[in-house]
């Protein structure tokens, strides 16, 4: 499994594997793609952690009521491991629960 963190407003759009974009016909279902019910404040921001399986390579995010232009969209090129979540968990400013 992958984790990344996900900012309250932000919403996951399109998902990439080795082969380019998740293709749901090949695969025959969506990715496993899951926001747990834990998250961490950086900042005065909630940041919501996200599982994905490890298939997944990249996501798109954008902003949940973005207009319809590109402005404000990210691209998260890099998924962490389970480790790297941890610490993260560990030195944030504080920890939350759904």
């Amino acid at each position: 499994m992958k984790y990344f963190f996900l900012s309250d407003g932000w919403v996951v759009g399109r998902v990439w594997e080795f082969g380019g974009l998740w293709n749901e016909q090949s695969w025959r279902r969506k990715p496993e793609l899951a926001r747990l019910p834990l998250g961490i404040v950086e900042q005065g921001e909630r940041l919501w952690l996200y599982q994905v399986e490890a298939a997944v390579l990249m996501v798109e995010v954008r902003q949940a009521q973005a207009a319809t232009s590109t402005i404000g969209q990210v691209v998260l090129k890099r998924l962490i491991d389970a480790e790297q979540a941890i610490a993260r968990l560990a030195t944030a400013d504080s920890l939350f629960q759904a």
